[in-house]
C-alpha cells in the first residue's frame, strides 16, 4: 500500500519509472511529486500508450500478486489453528509486517496500493490515471481471491474456520463500525501519502516501516470492532472463497474508500497541495500527463540514439 507519487510524479508512461502513486516503496508496493513542472509540447502523450506499456503490464501483475500474498498470510495468522489459536498481536503484526515487506519489495514496480481504498484515494488526489486505478482495483480483487482460495486449499479442515472472514463483533452496529474503519484507514492513508511523498525535506525513515506500522496500529485497535480491514480486497477475499457475505459487508467498501479518499482531499488538496494547472490535473487522470524534466529527459535520449544511428 503505497501511496502516490504525487502531483508531479508521472502517470503514464512508455517506460515509466515507479508507478505514480508508488513512491517510495509501497510494496508493490508502494512516489511523489514535486509538481512545478509544465508539459511542453512534445509529441502528445495517449492512454493508449500508458496502457500497452511493459511498466504498465508489470504494475498490474506486481498488485495482483502483492494482494495475493498479503491475503494469504494476514489470513493465515489469524485461522483458528487448534493447537493455539491466534492473539490480537499475533494477527496484528503479521498483516503489518505483510505490508511492510510487500512494500519494501514490490513497491518501487507499482507503487505497492495494495488496497483499493488506496488506489482510488489516489485517484482522488489527482495521483494516478482513472485506467490505472481500474486496473488496479481489479488486480487487488482477484489476487485477494486467489490468495483466499489458496490458503482455504492448503489449510486443515480443522483449522480453516471462516477463513478470518470480517464481522462485527462486541455488539458493534454497522453504524459504529462504519466509523471506526472510516478512522482507521484515514490514519493508514495518510501514513502512506506522507511517508511517500518526495517533495518533504524533513526526514521520512523508511517508509515501508511506517507504512507496516500504520497497518499494525489499525489491527491492534480495529479487532476488537470489525476483525479490521481498512482494505476492501481484504474483505472481499475471504467473503468469495467462504460464499460468506453479511448485511454488513458494504461497511467493509464505503468505511475504508470514505476514509482514505478523505485523507487524500485533505494532504493532497489542503495540507501540501500540487501546482498543477486544471489542464494538467486532467492529464494526470487521462493517464497523458509529462512533466518537463521527464520530456527533456526523453528528448536527451532520442538526441543520443540519433547521434549513435549517424555514425
Amino acid at each position: 500500500m503505497q501511496g502516490g507519487r504525487q502531483a508531479a510524479s508521472r502517470t503514464v508512461g512508455p517506460g515509466e519509472r515507479a508507478e505514480p502513486g508508488s513512491q517510495t516503496p509501497v510494496p508493490n508496493a508502494t512516489a511523489a511529486p514535486t509538481c512545478a513542472h509544465r508539459c511542453r509540447s512534445a509529441p502528445a502523450p495517449t492512454m493508449k500508450k500508458e496502457v500497452c506499456s511493459v511498466a504498465f503490464v508489470k504494475a498490474v501483475f506486481t498488485e495482483f500478486l502483492a494482494t495475493l500474498i498479503f491475503v494469504f498470510f494476514g489470513l493465515g495468522s489469524a485461522l483458528p489453528w487448534p493447537s493455539a489459536l491466534p492473539t490480537i498481536l499475533q494477527i496484528s503484526l503479521a498483516f503489518g509486517l505483510a505490508i511492510g515487506t510487500l512494500a519494501q519489495a514490490l513497491g518501487p514496480v507499482s507503487g505497492g496500493h495494495i488496497n483499493p481504498a488506496i488506489t482510488l484515494a489516489l485517484l482522488v488526489g489527482n495521483q494516478i490515471s482513472l485506467l490505472r486505478a481500474v486496473f488496479y482495483v481489479v488486480a487487488q480483487l482477484v489476487g485477494a481471491i486467489a490468495g483466499a482460495g489458496i490458503l482455504y486449499g492448503v489449510a486443515p479442515v480443522n483449522a480453516r474456520g471462516k477463513l478470518a472472514v470480517n464481522e462485527l463483533s462486541n455488539d458493534t452496529t454497522p453504524g459504529h463500525a462504519l466509523v471506526a474503519e472510516l478512522i482507521l484507514t484515514f490514519q493508514l492513508a495518510l501514513c502512506i501519502f506522507s511517508s511517500t511523498d518526495s517533495r518533504r525535506t524533513s526526514p521520512v525513515g523508511s517508509p515501508a516501516l511506517s507504512i507496516g506500522l500504520s497497518v499494525t496500529l489499525g489491527h491492534l485497535v480495529g479487532i476488537y470492532f470489525t476483525g479490521c480491514s481498512m482494505n476492501p480486497a481484504r474483505s472481499f477475499g475471504p467473503a468469495v472463497v467462504m460464499k460468506e457475505f453479511r448485511s454488513e459487508h458494504w461497511v467493509f467498501w464505503v468505511g475504508p474508500i470514505v476514509g482514505a479518499a478523505l485523507a487524500a482531499i485533505l494532504y493532497f488538496y489542503l495540507l501540501f497541495p500540487n501546482s498543477l494547472s486544471l489542464s494538467e490535473r486532467v492529464a494526470v487522470v487521462k493517464g497523458t500527463y509529462e512533466p518537463e524534466e521527464d520530456w527533456e529527459e526523453q528528448h536527451e535520449e532520442r538526441k543520443k540514439t540519433m547521434e549513435l544511428t549517424a555514425r
